[in-house]
């Protein structure tokens, strides 16, 4: 048997149009996993999917992806390597991330965000805060009276009052 196996291949994926508009690229690249899992024989655990495949699949969005992709494998002992037949077998990416360094991805990632809505916040070394102008009132022509009317407020009390079950049902054509 030999050590390294090569192959191509034209993987119809037209059947994830057969499944939900919004799970049909997830479905093609289980598709495309199962079918080199198949043809070369190993375990579809084994099969790595090079990252410009799954750009290739995923390029028109999730509810379209392509109906058929031309596709090299590469199987090196127990693990099939797949990829885009014009991706050189040696050129072929995989990036293989562990949950720990997703973790440690994603709070990195947050941490910046922070810094900039700090420095946002916090004005610059050196300059002084420049104080937002005061609203200009405009002189009142009113006098006396008048003047201690429009400066108080407009609103009426309202009186609660209580009315008896037959006043509520009164002018609502109730008998």
């Amino acid at each position: 048997m030999a050590d390294k196996l090569e192959r191509i291949y034209t993987v119809n994926l037209s059947k994830a149009y057969s499944h939900i508009r919004t799970r049909r690229a997830r479905y093609a690249m289980d598709l495309l996993e199962n079918f080199v899992a198949r043809h070369m024989k190993a375990e579809a655990s084994d099969v790595r999917i090079s990252n410009q495949l799954n750009g290739l699949v995923w390029s028109h969005g999730m509810e379209k992806p392509p109906r058929k992709i031309k596709i090299r494998a590469v199987k090196e002992g127990l693990v099939v390597k797949a990829g885009l037949v014009e991706e050189k077998p040696q050129g072929l990416q995989f990036k293989v991330v562990k949950k720990s360094e997703k973790k440690a991805a994603a709070q990195g990632a947050k941490e910046p965000a922070q810094t900039k809505e700090a420095t946002a916040k916090a004005p610059a070394a050196g300059t002084a805060p420049v104080p937002k102008p005061a609203a200009q009132q405009k002189p009142s022509a009113t006098t006396g009276k008048q003047a201690s009317q429009a400066s108080a407020p407009k609103t009426q009390p309202v009186q609660a009052t209580k009315q008896s079950p037959a006043q509520s049902t009164q002018g609502k054509g109730r008998a």
